[in-house]
């Protein structure tokens, strides 16, 4: 690495981690974070939406309501309406500027409002020019679409700006250009600022190799990077701008891809101690004991952990299912074939009431095969303990004590787990639950606690596009758990209209007592804790009071959410699943994991306000027992808006494969692969993974060959990749090998 890079290996990518400050100064520099815009690589990754010719008008009826936009039209009618002074008691009066522009067919109504001296300088500026620039957002006025107060600039018919101001300036550049490109903007960074800022940027640009071998770009067919951001900010034609905007998003693929590449690289090369699956041995004893059968792709995948448990190479797989598909039981089956062949297992969740869910399952599970050396427990059974944060300090030695000696085969627990003063006798297998949830620098410590490099899986309950999963999990294989056990209830769904139907609220109302009347339990799901920003001022505190005392007066009634602390938390959930409430009012703390089979029925208030991906997990929360479920999506949106669609679709199908396309379509990519979930920036820019799957697919293959080509990641191209994704993702999705 050269000191003066940075610790970057190449020039060029150096120069694109220069602080924007260096180039803009600090005052405009921080009015780009509002873009997650930081750097100079960062802006010149920031490309235009679209393109308007400089010399053609916009076409009028693509506008949309609500969009920020930039039309070039010409002004067809002008009309003052001047306002009044105001008299003795009475308020001065603003008048108004009436603006139709048009395209030479559509038309669009500009209005703005000031007093007469300003009305007569705007209509001065518009009566003399010939067309202009106008940038604000479309709105509406009965019923026709509007602009108020927008930005403008004219040109007159020689071409010259009327009217002389350094903005105004700004904008004629954009619409004397061959090509105006229309950015992603702000309030304050409107996209003529933008685009000069870029162009400041580009021309900070060392002329300096080209990050990727000759080899990749010439596979690949794409421009040298330099000339791809040069091609989107400032092309000649639309062709260029596309070779340059795909430039840039096979960088995104290929970036992604080549980290996946070599941690799958680095995860082969590490030694692991093969567990053999050992006939006679408590694995046997459970499956003996199951009272169901295990469906064909629960064998099918368990199969394939057993072979890859016996490896001398660490088993790195993801399995994905449905709520209720049965991933417990075979990600139970593979610990207790670890346990047989003399090893240890850790399970990994990340809250306090999944591990306790976990822990409680399982050993409902194993009966007294998990009792240890308990008196009367069978030869081959093992010790199974919880270890978390809240535990006493008593428990927590005696835990730690048994982990440590080998006493305890298998070790359920939260983040506790990562702590130094946790030790393992022999741990030769990790399972994460949710591993969205866990970052690099965790994973790696648990991983460090053995001596031979652990086998791992993964389970996660949010169905996964295979682009997505190609994508966030590159480094594991992949197995999917699509059949649903036999018993499973059916559970279906209705969308509750509050604004349209209020009666049908009371009636929902009426539907829970019924159903505590027959002796099952329901969950009320609210958005927030309060219920400031929601339409109604309700959330989970100010909903469970109102049904406290009123329509559900007379039912044990819960309230659980993240800001209770751990114990009254666990205390809730327990009294809930121990049949102590009737009713449970939450948040989405109880979305993943929560296992209550008596509960039959869920509600949820706020609906538009959950994704799609979220709202199919929530309601996998009930149906788990021998009744089947019903699942409330109350609302206030009217149909026909893009959130009602997201609700209408939950409720059509139970199939969350196909709504996990949907969300992903819904969404941007960031918030789908995590990081922009916890507000952090995404690697992902300008790829999305559905348009672009061959993309994604192509990227992969030159990855493998770039891993074959080059398997010590010397090319300073490549490690400068590897190096960009890690710190882009910064430890939410990217696993750490």
């Amino acid at each position: 690495m050269d000191p003066e890079l940075g610790g970057w290996r190449t020039e060029l990518v150096a120069a694109l981690h220069a602080p924007l400050s260096g180039v803009l100064g600090a005052k405009t520099a921080k009015e780009f974070t509002a873009l997650r815009i930081h750097t100079v690589g960062d802006l010149l990754r920031h490309i235009p939406r679209r393109y308007l010719s400089g010399t053609e008008l916009t076409d009028l009826a693509t506008l949309t309501e609500g969009e920020l936009v930039a039309v070039f039209a010409r002004v067809a009618r002008i009309n003052r309406v001047d306002g009044s002074d105001g008299g003795p008691g009475r308020r001065p009066r603003p008048g108004r500027l009436e603006v139709l522009l048009t395209d030479g067919s559509g038309h669009l109504a500009v209005t703005f409002f000031g007093r007469t001296r300003l009305l007569h300088w705007w209509e001065n500026q518009l009566s003399n020019g010939v067309a202009g620039l106008f940038v604000g957002k479309v709105g509406s006025f009965r019923g026709q679409l509007q602009m108020t107060h927008p930005e403008f600039v004219m040109l007159d018919a020689a071409g010259r700006i009327v009217g002389k101001s350094e903005e105004k300036a700004r904008m004629a550049t954009l619409a004397q250009s061959g090509l105006v490109g229309m950015y992603p903007a702000t309030a304050k960074l409107p996209t003529w600022t933008v685009a000069e800022c870029a162009r400041l940027a580009l021309a900070t640009l060392p002329a300096a190799e080209d990050p990727w071998p000759d080899w990749v770009r010439e596979r690949a067919g794409v421009l040298g990077l330099a000339d791809a951001f040069t091609a989107v900010h400032a092309p000649l034609d639309l062709d260029q701008a596309e070779r340059g905007a795909h430039r840039l998003r096979f960088d995104e693929a290929f970036a992604t891809q080549l980290t996946m590449a070599y941690r799958r690289n680095d995860a082969s090369a590490h030694s692991a101690r093969p567990r053999v699956r050992l006939a006679g041995g408590i694995l046997d004893a459970f499956d003996a004991r199951l009272p169901f059968r295990l469906t064909s792709g629960q064998v099918e995948v368990s199969t394939a952990i057993f072979e890859e448990l016996a490896q001398d190479r660490p088993m790195q797989r993801l399995l994905q299912g449905e709520v209720g598909s049965g991933k417990t039981v075979v990600a139970l089956r593979a610990m207790l074939a670890v346990v047989d062949a003399g090893g240890q297992a850790a399970l990994l969740a990340p809250t306090e009431v999944l591990a306790a869910q976990h822990y409680q399952t399982i050993k409902r599970l194993l009966g007294d095969l998990g009792g240890g050396r308990m008196l009367g427990a069978p030869e081959m059974a093992t010790d199974v303990v919880l270890l978390t944060g809240s535990a006493p300090a008593a428990a927590r030695r005696e835990t730690l004590l048994r982990a440590a000696s080998g006493e305890a085969g298998i070790v359920i627990g939260t983040h506790a787990l990562l702590s130094d003063r946790v030790q393992f006798a022999d741990l030769g297998l990790i399972v994460i639950d949710e591993q969205h949830r866990f970052g690099v620098e965790q994973r790696a410590v648990l991983t460090g606690k053995a001596d031979a490099h652990p086998h791992l899986l993964v389970l996660t309950a949010t169905p996964i596009p295979r682009s997505v999963a190609m994508t966030i999990f590159g480094d594991l294989s992949v197995s999917t758990l699509a059949e649903i056990p036999a018993g499973r209830q059916p559970v279906s769904t209705v969308v509750v209209d509050a604004s349209l139907r209020p009666g049908w609220v009371e009636r929902a109302w009426q539907r829970v007592t019924e159903e505590v009347a027959a002796g099952r339990q329901v969950f009320i799901v609210c958005p927030r804790i309060g219920g400031q920003g929601s339409a109604d001022g309700l959330g989970v505190v100010e909903l469970a009071e109102q049904l406290r005392t009123g329509p559900l007066a007379d039912l044990r009634l819960g309230v659980l959410h993240g800001q209770l602390p751990s114990d009254t938390k666990d205390q809730v959930m327990a009294a809930f699943a121990g049949g102590e409430l009737d009713v449970l009012v939450a948040t989405t703390v109880i979305e993943v994991g929560v296992d209550v089979p008596n509960a039959t029925m869920m509600v949820v208030w706020d609906a538009d306000r959950f994704g799609i991906s979220q709202l199919h997990q929530l309601r996998g929360r009930i149906g788990r027992g021998e009744h089947p479920g019903v699942c409330l999506l109350i609302t206030r949106v009217p149909p026909g808006e893009t959130a009602r669609d997201r609700l209408d679709a939950v409720a059509a199908t139970t199939d969350g494969f196909a709504l996990a396309e949907l969300d992903l379509e819904q969404r941007r990519e960031g918030d789908v692969l995590g990081a922009s979930q916890s507000g952090t920036r995404s690697s992902l820019r300008l790829l999305r993974v559905l348009d672009h799957a061959d993309l994604i697919a192509e990227a992969r293959e030159l990855a493998e060959e770039a891993v074959r080509r080059d398997p010590q990641c010397r090319t300073p191209g490549f490690a400068d990749a590897v190096r960009e994704t890690g710190l882009l993702a910064e430890g939410d999705w990217l696993e750490n090998g």
